[in-house]
Formats: structure tokens, C-alpha cells, sequence
């Protein structure tokens, strides 16, 4: 799976839903937006699949063959969205905001206090 995304992000959010929890398997989903970005599909386009939730305003876009997540328009088309974790370079942009924070993981409090190992623990 191959993209480009063509123009700068304008928002960065850490989305805590439980929706989102669930679609990223982490304490949170993070996302870049965009309304003046556009992607370009380089390679394996035919493998995207979009899911979108009746009756929401969710969306996931993931590849077919590997599951990962991938950046795709919301429903009105002008905002692109970006799965950070989908990217190969570096992100300049610093998160903008926690969303949805109230509804966060009962145990996603103080996780910066924990222990910080480097590689996989023996």
C-alpha cells in the first residue's frame, strides 16, 4: 500500500471515543485533517475498504491485506483525513487537542509516569 498526500494538515486530534479506541486498539485514535490536502494512491488502491457506521458520522478506512488503518474523506468529501500511524515520515505537527477526553479508558491516567522500555520487555 502506497499514498501521497498532497498539502499541509491543518488540525491534529487525539480522538479518546470509545469508537475510536476500539478501531485503533489504543488509549486513542490519531488523526490529521485536512480541507486543502488531497491523496494520490500509488499502489494498492484496489485493496481499500471504507466502513462507515449507520447512522454516525464514523468512518475507518483500512487496507484489506494488512488491516492498517488509511486516510480517507469524510462523508461531505472536503476534509481529508489521516491516520498518523499510516505514515512513513515524520509529522511536524504537534496534537492540537485530546477529544472526547471524558469518555477516555478508565486506566488512561498519568501513563507518562510508566516505566519506558525501548525494546520488546524479556
Amino acid at each position: 500500500m502506497k499514498f501521497r498526500i498532497s498539502g499541509d494538515p491543518e488540525r491534529f486530534f487525539l480522538y479518546h471515543c470509545s469508537r475510536c479506541r476500539k478501531d485503533s486498539d489504543s488509549t486513542y485514535s490519531a488523526n490529521l485533517f485536512s480541507s486543502s490536502s488531497s491523496i494520490t494512491w500509488l499502489l494498492g488502491q484496489e485493496n481499500v475498504k471504507v466502513f462507515k457506521l449507520p447512522r454516525t458520522r464514523h468512518t475507518k478506512c483500512f487496507c484489506t491485506i494488512c488491516g492498517s488503518a488509511l486516510p480517507f474523506y469524510q462523508s461531505n468529501g472536503d476534509i481529508l483525513v489521516v491516520p498518523v500511524g499510516s505514515l512513513d515520515s515524520p509529522v511536524s505537527l504537534r496534537p492540537n487537542a485530546h477529544i472526547c477526553f471524558s469518555m477516555r479508558a478508565n486506566w488512561d491516567n498519568d501513563l507518562a509516569s510508566l516505566e519506558k522500555i525501548d525494546e520488546l520487555p524479556s
